[in-house]
């Protein structure tokens, strides 16, 4: 008799082929049995639900959340049981104790995190990867957790405070490579990068990778296909644009990921034309994709969103003075708004709405191009205006993109196409995209009728245990670790989203873990969710292997 049996629901098992209903049977943490009539010392009830593999989420950034906050929340709510961390290059090992103090001020500017909950939340006792990695799973988690070995801590293992500054120099490019040689054969999901305009780190500055020339992409690339495994994830810029990573694809052999969001005219269309090319080849590079637009809060305290300026970006190396004295100069605003017009992702004011007013609770819901207009003024001049009023504890709301849903719907339906960017465990005072799972079965299988249920769960599960290798997780098989999500197709749904203050040293954070219609969720064959329930202090998850 199996130790747990998951009863009477519809069994999709990752694959992509048509559902049937059968039992699943578990024993020692691993399916046992998939068919009819099977029994167990402990029954679960899935009559009415779907019964899939747990889900995958391959864009997070809990490498420090997971030392204060095992569960991972609110990922663990929504069905998801494994996740891969340290994307864009943004990891927090290999460190040293002198650098403790950048990697906090890094992930500070460019993942909004907050200072304060990093400096004490993260548990200090590691220097390398592995001891990170051990660390992680000496103390627990309750979802699978794995991480990428990340570009922007390694320049500043290896180059010091230099990392921020100059190019490598050969010797520190064969140190690196041998560094992330090591990592991925010690475990990790692959290396991660960015180069992206976008990112923003201490002071201010460009983040360390956006530093780094092409020979040392290329070496490090390299080095990350000479291990035979993992994934190669990277944010495109000037020293490995879209059409590079083709090309670094076809020589390292590894799958290829990066982000793609579904832009206004179509401006995400050469990419897709490089990746139907690209598929033809039978190559092995995956855009990530959303099923949720790209929404952001922001304040002027912290203006990630405008960050992509470098007139705003210069800013963050100064004081809080300075910023409000910047924020009240026309001149300096007239600048701020040029520059921002002349960016690739400028900022939409038409989507910009006040979100939070502390002092002008009447300006909640306004648009801000609307106020612009009966001011006789710029948005950008209102959001300063508004913002000095509340002492710059305004809260805005913008549309970045992924808010089309007809082109929303061709991504996602893609054939090529990664289901991802969640962001979750970043911009948490910002965004709350860790619902990914729930938006897809809810929204876009349920209320559009865009995928098949088959269809995304395959994306969830069984196409990410592919694409990095998982062993023997994705599918729902016997002799797989019964990693099972059990829910309703009828009710599932991301459910509200809330801002909560519960992280280190005060720090406010959105969270949605009240998810409708997920009903039971295992993990390596232990619940982590029983009849909507959460259990907050099961820790069965482990590092995952790769092959």
């Amino acid at each position: 008799m199996a130790d747990l049996v998951v009863r009477g629901g519809t069994v999709v098992d990752g694959t992509g082929v048509p559902g049937r209903r059968a039992d699943v049977a578990v024993t020692d943490g691993v399916i046992e049995a998939i068919g009819d009539g099977l029994a167990g010392d402990r029954v679960l009830d899935a009559d009415g639900c779907v019964v899939a593999p747990g889900f995958i989420d391959v864009h997070t950034h809990y490498d420090a959340q997971v030392f204060w906050d095992p569960m991972l929340r609110p990922t663990s709510s929504h069905g998801v049981t494994t996740v891969v961390a340290g994307n864009c290059g943004f990891t927090i090992a290999p460190t040293r104790p002198e650098h403790h103090a950048v990697i906090v001020a890094t992930l500070e500017n460019v993942e909004d995190m907050d200072g304060g909950a990093l400096t004490e939340g993260i548990v200090w006792d590691f220097e390398t990867f592995g001891e990170y990695r051990d660390l992680v799973c000496r103390r627990g988690t309750g979802l699978n957790f794995i991480s990428y070995f990340g570009h922007s801590s390694l320049r500043l293992y290896v180059m010091g405070d230099d990392a921020y500054e100059r190019a490598a120099t050969p010797d520190e490019i064969a140190r690196m490579a041998a560094l992330v040689v090591d990592g991925i054969e010690g475990g990790a999901a692959g290396f991660s990068t960015s180069f992206a305009y976008t990112h923003r780190g201490m002071d201010g500055k460009p983040v360390p990778s956006r530093f780094a020339e092409r020979d040392e992409v290329t070496a490090l690339f390299d080095a990350a296909g000479s291990t035979g495994k993992g994934v190669i994830l990277a944010t495109a810029g000037e020293q490995c644009t879209y059409a590079d990573m083709y090309e670094h694809q076809a020589r390292t052999g590894r799958p290829f990921t990066y982000p793609l969001f579904a832009l206004a005219d179509d401006r995400h269309a050469p990419q897709l034309a490089l990746q139907d090319a690209a598929a033809a080849r039978g190559q092995q590079v995956w855009p990530q994709v959303t099923p949720r637009p790209l929404t952001m809060q922001f304040t002027l305290e912290s203006p990630f969103s405008l960050n992509v300026s470098p007139v705003f970006g210069a800013l963050m190396d100064g004081d809080r003075a300075a910023r409000c004295a910047a924020y009240a100069d026309p001149a300096w605003r007239a600048r701020a708004a040029a520059d921002l017009a002349a960016q690739p992702m400028r900022p939409r004011w038409e989507t910009c709405e006040v979100s939070e007013s502390p002092n002008h609770p009447e300006l909640e819901g306004r648009r801000v191009d609307e106020l612009a207009r009966e001011r006789g003024v710029g948005p950008l001049d209102v959001i300063c205006e508004i913002a000095l009023a509340d002492d710059l504890a305004t809260r805005f709301r913008i549309f970045i993109a992924n808010d089309e849903p007809e082109r929303v719907g061709r991504l996602l339906t893609h054939a090529r196409s990664f289901l991802g960017l969640s962001d979750a465990g970043a911009h948490v005072g910002q965004l709350c995209d860790a619902p990914v799972a729930t938006d897809l079965l809810g929204t876009w299988v349920r209320e559009r009728g865009v995928l098949s249920v088959e269809h995304a769960v395959r994306k969830l599960a069984g196409e990410p245990a592919d694409v990095f290798g998982f062993v023997r997780r994705g599918y729902l098989r016997p002799g797989n670790w019964a990693d099972v999500c059990v829910f309703d197709p009828a009710t599932v749904g991301t459910g509200p989203i809330r801002r909560v203050a519960d992280f280190p040293a005060g720090a406010d954070r959105l969270t949605a873990e009240e998810p409708t219609g997920v009903r039971h969720v295992l993990v390596n064959g232990t619940p982590i969710r029983l009849d909507g329930v959460q259990i907050p202090d099961a820790r069965p998850g482990v590092w995952p292997e790769i092959a």
